[in-house]
């Protein structure tokens, strides 16, 4: 099984700056996209920003320029950074990372149990 614990999130001001960690562990032989999403109430989940294991990144429209994913392929952790946070951003955020696992000996699809941020003065 695979296990993401994510940490990073907390109450900030408009403007403020969070950076979020996700750490991957368990029978992980490999892992291809990791990435983050988000959830605020009433809404349906989406993507936030992701990253293959190459480094090629894509990010929703609505945080180009102010969020940046990284990650460490050697510690399967991920990263994002969110700079000049805004009210809508608050929301809860969510670590997924998808594992070829020795057990299944296949990608599948993982989530962390979330991270609040919350954007307000």
């Amino acid at each position: 099984q695979v296990q993401l614990v994510e940490s990073g999130g907390g109450l900030v001001q408009p403007g403020g700056s969070l950076r979020l960690s996700c750490a991957a562990s368990g029978s992980i032989f490999s892992i291809n996209v990791m990435g983050w999403y988000r959830q605020a109430p009433g809404k349906q989940r989406e993507l936030v920003a992701g990253i293959t294991s190459g480094g090629s990144k894509n990010y929703a429209d609505s945080v180009k320029g102010r969020f940046t994913i990284s990650r460490d392929n050697a510690q399967n952790t991920v990263y994002l950074q969110m700079n000049s946070l805004k009210p809508e951003d608050t929301a809860v955020y969510y670590c997924n990372a998808n594992v070829f696992t020795y057990g299944s000996m296949r990608y599948a699809d993982y989530w962390g149990r979330g991270t609040q941020v919350t954007v307000s003065s």
